[in-house]
């Protein structure tokens, strides 16, 4: 079922689509060859090794854990990437069978060892469980994308889906550096200093060119949830981003419903943070 939009929504959509974050490449030895099709959530047609549906509003999450510090004082670090349905729904953990163990293993014997340098500094568990943290999203998210199914890989090797999962969340991490982007705005972590959500996502949405939705634990910065559609497969699609938008009226800010071209600005993900007030504390041991 095609998402409706209103011509006011067209409008942003077009405009937000427009900025597209190119993404930093990573060497790595898969390819889709898939040719140019439509986007994720912005067709009926089936779901191929080509157009992951209904999962196609696919989620770059990354944590802020200063209590206790988590990666390096100078970035956040990976918590995911989530293939959400287009109506906000999820499903998880779509096939245990493929629930691999050895993701540090599968990423040596492909020769994925910058990769795996990559996560063990920037996907890192907040209680050093790093191996199990990753068999977590592996399975309980990555298992989700049809266009990972191993039937999508010409001369299949057990975990080479997984592989290109990791290679891909890497490209997409390194090319949203929600540290920087803040830290431009002149937005640093601070002890004392308090912010509103506004000026947060207003800072990311100017670097970005598309508003991410922001998740606290209290008053405290804790997530961010970047948002894309698809064209193509996981493996080297691009990538469309899309993003938070606010409708203002008298009584302050409210979300637009969800649709295409939107993400959630409140929802089972976050959106959580309160308007003002918001702390973004350092890195401290």
């Amino acid at each position: 079922m095609l998402c409706l939009r209103s011509t006011v929504l067209a409008a942003v959509a077009t405009a937000a689509l427009a900025q597209q974050i190119p993404l930093v490449p990573v060497k790595s030895k898969f390819t889709s060859s898939c040719p140019a099709g439509p986007a994720s959530c912005q067709t009926s047609d089936e779901a191929s090794c080509c157009l992951e549906s209904p999962g196609g509003l696919i989620v770059q999450t990354q944590f802020w854990d200063s209590h206790p510090p988590t990666g390096p004082a100078d970035s956040w670090t990976v918590h995911g990437l989530w293939p959400d349905n287009c109506d906000g729904t999820y499903i998880e953990s779509c096939d245990r069978s493929r629930g691999y163990k050895d993701i540090a293993a599968l990423l040596s014997s492909a020769g994925a060892s910058s990769t795996l340098d990559f996560m063990n500094t920037y996907w890192v568990d907040i209680n050093g469980r790093n191996e199990q943290f990753w068999e977590h999203e592996w399975s309980t998210h990555g298992t989700c994308y049809n266009t990972l199914l191993p039937s999508c890989f010409p001369d299949y090797r057990r975990g080479d889906e997984a592989v290109a999962f990791f290679q891909t969340v890497e490209r997409m991490f390194d090319s949203l550096p929600t540290y920087q982007w803040l830290a431009g705005a002149g937005i640093v972590p601070d002890d004392e200093e308090t912010h509103t959500l506004d000026e947060l996502t207003s800072a990311l949405k100017q670097a970005a060119g598309v508003a991410p939705q922001l998740e606290c634990r209290g008053r405290y910065l804790n997530a961010v949830y970047w948002y894309f559609n698809l064209q193509g497969s996981v493996i080297d699609g691009a990538f469309d981003p899309i993003g938070v938008y606010y409708l203002r009226s008298s009584y302050g800010a409210a979300p637009l419903k969800p649709s295409c071209a939107d993400a959630p600005l409140t929802g089972r993900r976050g959106g959580n943070c309160p308007r003002s007030g918001i702390l973004y504390t350092p890195k401290n041991e």
